[in-house]
């Protein structure tokens, strides 16, 4: 998802001076009139990135999101751009700065910064959490020279507008990229044509909305459930029809499994926020309205007992409360 803000003139008046004047260490920013808007400056107190930290802690609220950014490395690019959003922030905030930080780099330079990090605590943002954050980079799997080709083709594809996809229309500052062949993939499965399965993923790069690519026709639940990742996220939409029943039903699986790394962090994030309006669009967009909604850790938590319970509830039957006859009655 994508919003419609742009980073103010002061931002970038501030944002210079810390790319050029090196006894400067961050800057704050936050969303203010539908504008990025610097906060406060944080000046270098020490040539230790640990030490220079402690500063942070005046500016990170347990319920309000910002973004900081950090000069953490020697040579260029020299900067950390930091999403900080507590769980307990609002989550129209939450939406908004996870929709607009794609915008903070773009706008400012994409080339300043060496990557981004997501922090939902205030102790992410310590020396202890930025070890923490170095150690889950170094286990992430180095990629392919393939998915470093595939990786450079979507960014090309981004830069230049994608291939393929539509900007929806979420609200007055917020639109969501979606694939084409994913909203054809939603008509197909509302308009009960012969697609049963649709599972979508959020591209890392631009944060649209994808089809994965599947060939598989699940004739029943425990197929479609062995179709969902066990390592990434998805949203999945599928046709089910119960024994018992002689209708079908769409429902959607939201499952985001428990794994480590940055990228898993970053997933926590963004998945979560982007699970709302994913049901908006496929229903206003693609008439794929979902009558029963799930969300789980591992597919494998999905089974034939769980759909069947929520679609076909036990009803209590009361028994009437009989008034005790008197005594010598």
């Amino acid at each position: 998802m994508q919003s419609g803000i742009s980073a103010s003139q002061e931002l970038v008046s501030q944002f210079n001076t810390l790319l050029t004047d090196t006894s400067q260490f961050g800057l704050v920013i936050t969303i203010a009139s539908e504008a990025l808007t610097p906060v406060a400056s944080l000046p270098r107190s020490s040539p230790d990135f640990d030490s220079n930290l402690a500063q942070l802690s005046a500016h990170l609220q347990p319920d309000q999101p910002v973004y900081v950014l950090l000069r953490r490395f020697d040579d260029a690019p020299y900067l950390v751009a930091v999403t900080y959003v507590p769980d307990v922030a609002k989550v129209r905030q939450k939406m908004l700065f996870a929709s607009t930080r794609l915008t903070l780099v773009r706008e400012l330079g994409t080339e300043h910064f060496r990557e981004t990090i997501f922090a939902s605590n205030a102790e992410e943002l310590t020396p202890q959490g930025f070890q923490k954050h170095d150690r889950h980079n170094a286990l992430d799997a180095p990629l392919t020279e393939e998915e470093r080709t595939l990786g450079d083709v979507k960014r090309a594809e981004a830069e230049t507008g994608g291939t393929g996809t539509r900007q929806i229309h979420m609200s007055s500052t917020m639109n969501m990229p979606v694939k084409q062949d994913a909203l054809d993939a939603l008509t197909e499965l509302g308009s009960g044509g012969g697609r049963g399965l649709v599972m979508l993923k959020i591209n890392a790069q631009d944060e649209s909305v994808e089809l994965v690519p599947d060939s598989t026709s699940p004739t029943s639940l425990s197929e479609a459930v062995g179709a969902i990742s066990t390592s990434e996220p998805r949203f999945t939409f599928y046709r089910y029809r119960a024994e018992n029943d002689n209708k079908d039903v769409i429902l959607f699986f939201y499952t985001n499994p428990a794994t480590g790394g940055s990228k898993a962090v970053k997933n926590r994030m963004i998945y979560p926020l982007q699970k709302r309006a994913v049901l908006t669009m496929a229903e206003k967009e693609c008439a794929c309205t979902a009558e029963k909604k799930f969300e789980v850790e591992d597919p494998s938590e999905i089974t034939e007992e769980t759909v069947l319970e929520e679609l076909f509830p036990k009803v209590e039957t009361k028994t009437a409360f009989r008034r005790p006859k008197r005594p010598g009655r």
